[in-house]
């Protein structure tokens, strides 16, 4: 899979994919990265990529051209009949979720584009975009950061990114639960012991254990998740 991110602060983006599992991943040749200045592309010979907002208020707005021309230049490589999504991370937008990084896993190409100061203006936009995204209901200084969460999260979607293909199907979030519990050696710590099942090699009782304190922890700290959670119809009975 290859990943665009268009921003101003390049620097920012490329430790992601050079550490780590996503690091590996790449030395792998299962994934690619490249950030892209969009400081590259403006028309502006001091590098000026934002000017003042019409219509007045505070702050200032990144110009549609530089923006325009950085996008044009990835996709032109891409050939014509390439046609990849383009993601706009901002907080006015649906939050990111699971389902949407299996989602965009699926893409050979994803454009991912980092907006600043006061948005980026609308026309570009409308031009370019093809999703909108946040990744939660606050506002940073700019979208550097969840271009990372959302590349991080999508990446390791990607076959043969994680060493274990259960780790990206058995963990928070699969089916709108959240994880078990999970234990380690040694058996006993600081006077707390590790569950008696998860000794006793049954791998059934494992199995039913772990997901009733999956259903469990998502009742006690998301519980806005078990409306759309999937569950069986004696743990719909039993839980709600």
């Amino acid at each position: 899979m290859h990943f665009y991110i268009l921003t101003l602060f390049p620097e920012m983006i490329n430790q992601i994919f050079h550490t780590s599992i996503l690091g590996r991943a790449v030395q792998k040749g299962l994934l690619t990265m490249e950030a892209v200045n969009i400081r590259d592309y403006t028309a502006d010979r001091h590098k000026k990529v934002d000017d003042y907002p019409y219509g007045g208020g505070a702050g200032m707005v990144i110009q549609a051209q530089p923006v325009y021309d950085a996008w044009k230049a990835v996709t032109d490589r891409l050939g014509p009949d390439c046609h990849p999504r383009t993601v706009y991370l901002t907080p006015q937008a649906g939050v990111f979720t699971q389902k949407m990084a299996k989602e965009f896993a699926l893409e050979q190409h994803l454009i991912l584009l980092c907006g600043h100061y006061e948005g980026i203006d609308e026309r570009v936009l409308e031009e370019i975009v093809t999703d909108y995204v946040s990744i939660g209901d606050y506002v940073l200084t700019g979208g550097e950061l969840p271009a990372m969460v959302m590349a991080d999260a999508v990446a390791r979607m990607v076959p043969g990114v994680l060493s274990n293909e259960q780790s990206g199907s058995m963990e928070s979030l699969e089916g709108n639960l959240l994880e078990y519990p999970q234990y380690s050696r040694p058996e006993a710590w600081n006077g707390k012991k590790v569950p008696p099942v998860l000794l006793s090699g049954d791998h059934a009782k494992v199995d039913a254990w772990r997901r009733e304190q999956s259903v469990l922890r998502t009742m006690q700290r998301r519980p806005d998740l078990m409306r759309t959670a999937e569950l069986t119809d004696a743990e719909r009975e039993k839980y709600l």
